[in-house]
């Protein structure tokens, strides 16, 4: 079956919904999401029982892009920064040096049990240095599995900043492959180049675009999600329009507006939070039918040679040697090592040879292909049970709340007062999400002509307001005086 304008929205929905439909037996028997959305793709395949043909490399990359743009930003935007500023040194390394040194010692590996070159080994490594996020806390979840310390937002500063290093890498070591005679100071020189304007882009579009949504006066509450949607894709593409790195740039701007106070915040979060799914399905559809069983089953055994080595050796070298300097203990250790999961950004950065024309190109696809899966299997579905043997895992039933945890739920407040706005406040005239309004209270309500408002971050404080504020302490009531009474 060829895929055509009439029939691709019939196609495409009937996949999206079996795929929803299907992912709810993950929770069930811990199998990963990504596993069954790829083999829903597989099967709707050329090789599968839907003879659904396609072969196009590069619509699989730009969808995996997009996609991409989508799973980063929403993981930035969850990121909190009072979780994650302790361990942000270990999440950092992790991230670099830690998805280096997994590339170098599995390209090591690769070159000396196959014929590949010595930079088509390290752009295979580079391929799968990274890991994901989304399927290892789905399977945390449904075994209703929480970690001790600050494992869990080091596993999610990891997983959710580590495919910029994977993507400079794998561009790298495909530019050395394409270009035998390139020096390798170029390549050092495009990892900084790509690296620092993907930074220091990231944290400039990142304060543009909240100024933006705070000071633009939008009619409708729905478009704010729609603002932030078109401000994500002017970060990642004018980053690498100026040779800096795209993912980097997004994950640091969503982590910087997650953290600020935003109109229509909730929405905005509620909206990405379906948009990343969404992506996620529509990532792995794609990909599984990209892939033809037939091509990956010769590759089987040299490919589950390579994923081992990078289950039980490289990994784990990566991340003993990134974190050698912390204080931490061994289990602790080990955990992280185990929670290298491979998804489908290793798949997608493996169209990049694919597209590029080298001769291995597709020998590397499938091989990264059957490395991902095998990786979800092995590990994917054993990360609980692991947690538990290792005892770093929690009950879900004597999990340690969070700060973001009360701030996002619906907990009862312990205080409550009233407060009259005067025509001399600092308050007046200004909207609530420009007041710095503090984190453990909050404006239930606004009494204004005998009337009742309901607040959002783009109500504006008027002279002779009554403001209901809930707040879990007096010192929050304090604090909220301080706010809007600034000098």
């Amino acid at each position: 079956m060829n895929l055509t304008i009439e029939n691709i929205l019939l196609i495409g929905s009937l996949l999206l919904f079996l795929s929803i439909v299907v992912g709810k037996t993950s929770y069930k028997f811990g199998v990963p999401t990504l596993i069954l959305f790829l083999a829903i793709g597989m099967l709707a395949g050329s090789d599968g029982i839907g003879g659904i043909r396609f072969n196009d490399p590069k619509m699989a990359q730009f969808i995996g892009i997009i996609s991409l743009n989508f799973i980063l930003f929403s993981g930035g935007l969850d990121t909190h920064w009072p979780t994650v500023k302790p361990i942000l040194r270990e999440g950092i390394l992790l991230s670099t040096l830690g998805v280096l040194l997994t590339a170098v010692s599995l390209g090591t590996f690769v070159w000396y049990v196959t014929d590949f070159t010595i930079y088509e080994s390290m752009l295979l490594g580079s391929i799968v240095s990274s890991t994901d996020a989304a399927a290892v806390f789905s399977i945390l979840r449904s075994k209703s599995l929480a970690l001790k310390t600050n494992l869990r937002p080091t596993l999610e500063l990891e997983s959710g900043s580590n495919d910029p290093m994977a993507y400079v890498l794998t561009i790298a070591f495909l530019s050395l492959v394409v270009n035998q005679d390139q020096s390798f100071s170029a390549i050092i020189l495009l990892f900084l180049q790509q690296m620092i304007f993907g930074g220091i882009a990231g944290f400039a579009f990142g304060k543009l675009s909240k100024l933006i949504i705070n000071k633009i006066q939008l009619g409708f509450e729905g478009l704010y999600p729609v603002l932030v949607i078109a401000l994500m894709f002017i970060t990642f593409s004018a980053t690498d329009f100026v040779g800096g790195n795209g993912f980097l740039a997004i994950y640091i701007c969503a982590v910087y507006l997650g953290n600020q106070d935003l109109i229509h915040k909730k929405t905005i979060l509620k909206m990405y939070d379906g948009l990343a799914w969404l992506m996620q399905i529509v990532l792995f559809l794609t990909l599984g039918l990209l892939v033809f069983p037939s091509e990956v089953l010769p590759y089987a055994g040299i490919g589950m040679l390579i994923s081992l080595f990078l289950i039980f050796i490289a990994r784990p070298v990566g991340v003993f040697l990134s974190l050698i300097f912390f204080k931490m203990k061994l289990r602790r250790r080990f955990y992280i090592s185990w929670v290298g999961l491979r998804g489908a950004v290793p798949i997608v950065f493996a169209t990049y040879p694919l597209l590029a024309g080298i001769d291995k190109a597709s020998i590397i696809f499938n091989i990264v292909f059957f490395i991902s899966v095998t990786s979800v299997l092995i590990q994917g579905t054993t990360l609980a049970i692991v947690a538990k043997w290792l005892k770093v895992g929690l009950p879900e039933k004597v999990k340690v709340i969070t700060e973001m945890d009360k701030f996002i739920s619906d907990m009862p407040k312990t205080a409550m007062k009233e407060i009259e706005i005067t025509e001399n406040c600092y308050a007046v005239d200004k909207k609530i999400v420009d007041l710095g309004f503090p984190k453990n209270a909050i404006i239930a309500m606004i009494k204004r002509n005998d009337k009742f408002l309901t607040p959002n971050g783009s109500t504006v404080i008027e002279a002779k307001d009554t403001l209901v504020v809930l707040s879990e302490s007096i010192a929050g009531i304090n604090s909220v005086n301080d706010c809007l009474n600034k000098s």
